[in-house]
């Protein structure tokens, strides 16, 4: 189906709605994707920092997750 995360370098990708993705981009270690330079508005990394609790991993790739079952099947 639908990418919802993954890892480049130590970073975690993840997959959200716009309205996601702002409201993560609130959050500390959590930063816009620019992968080709320009921002993805729905798209957010996440530092090594940033998941250093296993409860921290598990919440940002449920609330991705969640955000990728909505999206039509490929």
């Amino acid at each position: 189906g639908n990418m919802c995360c993954g890892i480049v370098n130590d970073d975690l990708m993840l997959r959200l709605d716009k309205k996601g993705a702002q409201k993560a981009l609130l959050e500390e270690h959590v930063r816009e994707m620019d992968f080709t330079g320009r921002p993805m508005k729905s798209m957010v990394y996440v530092s090594a920092e940033g998941i250093d609790e296993e409860d921290d991993l598990q919440r940002w790739v449920d609330t991705a997750v969640a955000f990728a079952e909505t999206l039509p099947p490929k």
